[in-house]
């Protein structure tokens, strides 16, 4: 079974930093697309940020020049750096990954990013 587990949320104030990983377990393959979704109370969760396995990457135009995503080393790891946290970042965000044919998707529990002073 595939999980995706988070780490890295917590409480930064405006204009801070937060480096998010999401590192999965249970798949012997290789995840086609992995990313970060966010959603705030009382909103959709949106797309954050994608990247494939072959590096293309994608941001919300609400995130571009601030966030990076990344894919790491270890097989199926994802990071998301934020630089210049706004309050409007604050959120939960969950971790993404996407493979197979028919494509499945597969969801982490999330991580809490709040930002304020």
């Amino acid at each position: 079974q595939v999980q995706l587990v988070e780490s890295g949320g917590g409480l930064v104030q405006p204009g801070g930093s937060l480096r998010l990983s999401c590192a999965t377990s249970g798949s012997t393959s290789s995840m086609n697309v992995m990313g970060w979704y966010r959603q705030a109370p009382g909103k959709q969760r949106e797309l954050v940020a994608v990247i494939s396995s072959g590096g293309s990457t994608n941001y919300a135009d609400s995130v571009k020049g601030r966030f990076t995503i990344s894919r790491g080393n270890a097989k199926n790891t994802v990071y998301l750096q934020m630089n210049s946290l706004k309050p409007e970042d604050t959120a939960v965000y969950i971790c993404n990954a996407r493979a197979g044919v028919p494509l499945v998707y597969y969801w982490g529990q999330g991580t809490q990013v709040t930002v304020s002073s």
